[in-house]
């Protein structure tokens, strides 16, 4: 199955959201199975303290590089990979993940925007939070439980993706990401020396890229 075979099986339903609930085992396989896994780049490499580059060719170029993101997120057990934590400097993220429903969630975002939401409708959950760059390390951070992220799919169409719940954390998670920032950015300073403490203290479970 190609790529563009793949991304085809995803709809839209009548709000203009994209059906990205159908077929998970299935899709994710095909773009896995064409990929190749890369070494997750960690906090202190630059790529990942710089907002990415938009893409602006759509083609088979942007469909390895997708193909090895979800190749390299399955390998390091992740939800959600952005480029840049393969070292890839454009805005793309990739996501494989339940919502607090525990319904799946597999889909790709290019040039994602995430959108504000309205004051009414900003719930805070401030559940525990990791990263793939940041391995072996978790604290609590307050985001919105429900998120809206507009951008492109791999053929270059405008989509829109919303989440609620742990699915709502990840599209912002993977957002930020491609914007320059890392979840402890946003956390306090003592919060964020806690985080880094730990990343020292484990042991990732997948290959990394050693920085300097």
């Amino acid at each position: 199955m190609s790529q563009q075979e793949t991304d085809e099986r995803i709809g839209v339903d009548d709000e203009g959201f994209v059906v990205d609930t159908e077929d998970c085992e299935e899709r994710e396989a095909a773009y896995r199975e064409r990929g190749t896994s890369r070494p997750i780049t960690v906090v202190g490499n630059p790529v990942l303290h710089r907002e990415c580059q938009d893409v602006t060719e759509f083609g088979d170029e942007l469909a390895r590089l997708i193909d090895d993101m979800f190749a390299s997120q399955r390998t390091a057990e992740g939800v959600g990979l952005a480029a840049n934590q393969i070292g890839v400097d454009q805005k793309v993220f990739v996501y494989d993940c339940p919502d607090d429903d525990g319904v799946r969630h597999v889909g790709v975002v290019v040039n994602p925007v995430l959108e504000e939401l309205p004051p009414e409708a900003r719930v805070l959950d401030d559940s525990n939070e990791g990263c793939l760059s940041v391995p072996t390390a978790y604290a609590e951070l307050a985001r919105p439980d429900y998120a809206v992220v507009s951008g492109r799919d791999a053929q270059g169409n405008p989509i829109r993706v919303r989440g609620t719940g742990y699915f709502a954390r990840c599209l912002q998670h993977e957002t930020d990401h491609l914007y320059g920032y890392l979840y402890i950015d946003r956390l306090s300073k003592r919060d964020r020396k806690d985080a880094l403490k730990q990343m020292a203290e484990g042991t990732p479970r997948y290959e990394v890229v050693a920085n300097g």
